[in-house]
């Protein structure tokens, strides 16, 4: 498909989401024209078009919050793309990590639910476990883990991943899914603990695809 393929709406703009691409999170929403579609290709940020200035503004421009995108997708219609990107910052004009921080709920209210934005199960629990950090260990699990330092941290995922070894071999589907989502929550109270975030975690692991898994391990040797 070519640009001319596009299905440009009658202002000559289409649709575009910015999805992080390490974490899978949606940033913004925003349109863009040919125009806009070709800077962002040729220099690789974030280029769109701003329906209220009518013009072309490449994001973070002023504020540094920028966006490198890796790559651009077309859905099926050919009137929405995805830029895939690495966002330098926060990407609201609130200043706010995304822009979707406020829910619709079932009556029509809408709800203002800050951190805990329509992001991905994994980074909304690591924003949960960050949160944790501030609370009282008497009343909170995760702060007591991170009170408790990385020795005990070390033994409680030592523990869960015996336990959900064992649900592998003898347990039910059911069983082995909650097992794991206990070595999960650990591993992720671990880098919380040692201030290592999820994107550095997507990144590394991102890093691993096409690398055969004998390759890698002999990388670390």
């Amino acid at each position: 498909m070519s640009l001319e393929a596009l299905k440009y709406d009658d202002k000559g703009l289409v649709a575009v989401i910015a999805q992080d691409a390490e974490t899978g999170e949606v940033r913004m929403v925003a349109w863009a024209d040919r125009t806009a579609i070709e800077k962002t290709l040729e220099t690789g940020q974030a280029h769109f078009y701003s329906r209220s200035r009518g013009e072309l503004w490449l994001k973070g421009e002023t504020s540094g919050n920028t966006m490198a995108v890796r790559s651009v997708w077309v859905d099926c219609d050919g009137d929405t793309l995805i830029y895939l990107v690495d966002p330098a910052g926060p990407s609201c004009h609130t200043g706010a990590e995304t822009c979707f921080f406020r829910r619709l709920d079932s009556d029509g209210t809408l709800v203002e639910v800050g951190d805990d934005s329509a992001a991905p199960t994994l980074l909304r629990l690591e924003r949960t476990l960050q949160q944790r950090t501030a609370s009282d260990a008497g009343k909170s699990y995760t702060k007591s883990l991170l009170e408790a330092g990385p020795t005990e941290i070390d033994a409680k995922l030592r523990e869960e991943a015996a336990e959900l070894g064992q649900a592998l071999i003898k347990e039910t589907d059911e069983r082995v899914a909650s097992e794991a989502g206990d070595v999960i929550y650990h591993l992720l109270v671990g880098l919380v603990s040692r201030e290592v975030s999820l994107r550095e975690l997507f990144a590394e692991l991102s890093r691993r695809f096409g690398q055969s898994g004998h390759d890698e391990k002999r990388s670390r040797q």
